[in-house]
């Protein structure tokens, strides 16, 4: 039996996982709420609050998990994509801990780890994983990719973003709105009641599998601008109408490329990940994708689609098996190579 803990500290999450072999044992998550008065994730104040966090987070893992630090196989940590300061504090905490119980440590990529967590069993009846190859979109804050996945470790991104993630444009949409931080789910809470087809917002005709989400924002920036002067109440009276209609632009835009993406390479194996992840409208098209039985879509389970240490300890586990292990002279990165 092979016991990995995991460790996340890319962003504002201190994470610490623990999976024996391939199935999960425990997974814990300490949030930041000191980011909220400010509207976003200040690095400094992240990387504080990880150096608080982590020794406490790791010990209730390890608890959890039912086991003793002494059974530990190695120490899995994120390398990057992330805030540098942030990652040093996860980096440091594997060296040092590796170092005391003389095992090795395993760097993991962000992005790579996200793709991954399909590979994780977790004792309930979650759905096989999928079968190589298959293409996953990668959707989050900071990324939105297109990774035709070959094998866990031979991975090439056939599409990305040329300017803003999908997450940010539903975050700084949110934000014009005037919704608290963080604006993602706040636009999916409301556009559950609302009509995704009351407004409609300019899409960009970017050729090939690529995106672009900044022309977006400023579409909707220009029209919220454009009706609060002829109504100053307009966005108050429209909320759950505009959300749905914001959410549902932004999903339209992610399904069409995947689907272009698919018919290129034949592939029907689907995939999904990364914290937009978690968005009902974008799991609800996907799963109509499904229905329809155009594709075998797979679609993470919400404690997984959010930056979680779990897919740190499963990518720990796969590279184990390989000997995949990392010289302490690692250092973070703050932009991934995939």
């Amino acid at each position: 039996m092979v016991y990995i803990l995991g460790i996340e500290s890319s962003c504002d999450d201190t994470a610490a996982a623990v999976t024996k072999d391939d199935l999960i044992l425990s997974n814990v998550t300490a949030n930041q709420e000191v980011h909220k008065s400010f509207g976003g994730v200040v690095p400094e104040l992240a990387s504080r609050a990880h150096q608080q966090n982590i020794v406490p987070v790791i010990q209730a893992a390890i608890q959890r998990a039912n086991i003793s630090k002494n059974q530990l196989s190695a120490i899995a940590f994120t390398r990057g994509p992330g805030l540098l300061g942030s990652l040093l504090v996860g980096i440091s905490f594997a060296k040092a801990f590796a170092l005391g119980l003389r095992i090795p440590i395993i760097e993991t990529d962000h992005l790579q780890a996200h793709i991954l967590v399909h590979f994780l069993r977790d004792g309930s009846t979650m759905k096989s994983p999928p079968s190589f190859p298959f293409l996953c979109l990668t959707v989050s804050g900071g990324h939105t990719q297109i990774v035709l996945v070959k094998d866990y470790f031979e991975m090439r991104v056939i599409g990305q973003t040329i300017d803003d993630a999908a997450g940010e444009a539903f975050d700084k949409s949110a934000k014009i709105m005037g919704l608290p931080y963080p604006g993602g789910p706040m636009i999916d809470r409301y556009a559950k009641d609302g009509n995704p087809a009351a407004f409609r917002f300019s899409k960009p005709n970017i050729p090939g599998l690529d995106f672009s989400f900044s022309g977006l924002k400023t579409s909707i920036l220009y029209f919220l601008r454009d009706r609060l002067k002829e109504d100053p109440d307009f966005m108050e009276k429209n909320k759950a109408d505009l959300c749905a209609s914001i959410q549902y632009t932004i999903v339209n835009i992610l399904i069409q490329k995947i689907k272009m993406a698919s018919q290129q390479t034949g592939i029907k194996e689907i995939a999904i990940a990364g914290g937009v992840s978690a968005n009902t409208g974008l799991r609800t098209a996907l799963e109509n994708m499904q229905e329809t039985g155009s594709w075998n879509v797979f679609i993470p389970k919400l404690e997984y689609a959010t930056d979680n240490a779990a897919m740190i300890a499963i990518t720990g586990y796969l590279k184990f098996l390989k000997k995949d292990f990392t010289d302490h002279s690692a250092t973070p990165y703050a932009r991934s190579g995939m």
